[in-house]
């Protein structure tokens, strides 16, 4: 028991601490398994589709879900279960996992890594925003969640992603196991009730001996990105809402930014 309060406690810090150019995915040991399979997964923090695995800590998140062509079942285990996803599949089709976190906070005590951070995710003129709310430049807090996904083909794998009803998601439009994907992975990013426009979209590509390529992306008017994917390799596709927090969230945790997080992951068969 001393080892596993460890563990955990090791853990809330590296979560607690992560940068928040750090990713969060759902990473299948299998992509694709049996109509009576298991499906398991990892849920991993990092960088470039490699990070570090998190056990199954019930007091991290909000809801770990499976979503098939027959309905939704929670995700039960053990505290401290590495992998995190170990349960039978629910039934053949489609599998979607879906994770939300609870909320975290990073500090950042140098305002040039923060505007490193928005330049990257591409959150525009933030420099303004940030002088405009009259924010301190030499430390201060974000508050972030995710809201991670990923599509598993159980038997046939027939069935189709949609909306799961997380704050801010990305829909797969077609089924990478079933569909014809020569002209690409075509995705729907939502934030609310609204499709995301003209939003950026990371797309991190891993190759079958591990080499990973980012490229980047944008949604159109109908919040529609199109991402070029390769048969063999899996893929994790990641868009980031900047807001500012809620006043009861800024006071609590003691913030003057807050960022959601949405993640996808599949794979391409050969």
């Amino acid at each position: 028991m001393r080892n596993l309060t460890v563990a955990i406690a090791l853990v809330s810090g590296l979560l607690a601490g992560s940068a928040s150019a750090h990713e969060f995915w759902i990473e299948p040991l299998a992509y694709q398994v049996g109509a009576e399979g298991r499906l398991e997964g990892r849920l991993v923090n990092g960088q470039q589709f490699a990070g570090v695995n998190i056990p199954y800590l019930p007091q991290r998140f909000v809801s770990f879900e499976v979503t098939t062509p027959g309905g939704t079942v929670d995700v039960e285990g053990r505290i401290g279960d590495t992998p995190a996803l170990q349960m039978d599949a629910p039934e053949a089709g489609l599998n979607v996992v879906t994770h939300v976190t609870t909320v975290s906070r990073v500090n950042y005590d140098e305002y040039d890594a923060f505007l490193r951070f928005a330049e990257h995710k591409d959150f525009g003129d933030i420099e303004a925003r940030h002088e405009a709310r009259s924010l301190p430049t030499d430390e201060f807090g974000e508050a972030y969640t995710r809201f991670v996904k990923a599509l598993i083909g159980v038997g046939d794998a027939e069935g189709s992603d949609s909306r799961t009803g997380m704050e801010t998601e990305i829909v797969a439009l077609a089924n990478p196991y079933t569909d014809d994907l020569s002209e690409g992975m075509p995705v729907e990013v939502w934030y609310g009730d609204e499709v995301r426009a003209d939003t950026q979209v990371e797309l991190f590509d891993k190759a079958p001996d591990g080499a990973v390529e980012i490229t980047y992306h944008r949604t159109d008017a109908e919040g529609v990105a199109m991402l070029p994917v390769t048969p063999g390799h899996s893929y994790l596709v990641d868009a980031v809402v900047l807001r500012e927090p809620s006043e009861e969230l800024a006071a609590e945790r003691d913030v003057v930014w807050e960022t959601l997080w949405a993640a996808l992951t599949f794979a391409v068969p050969e």
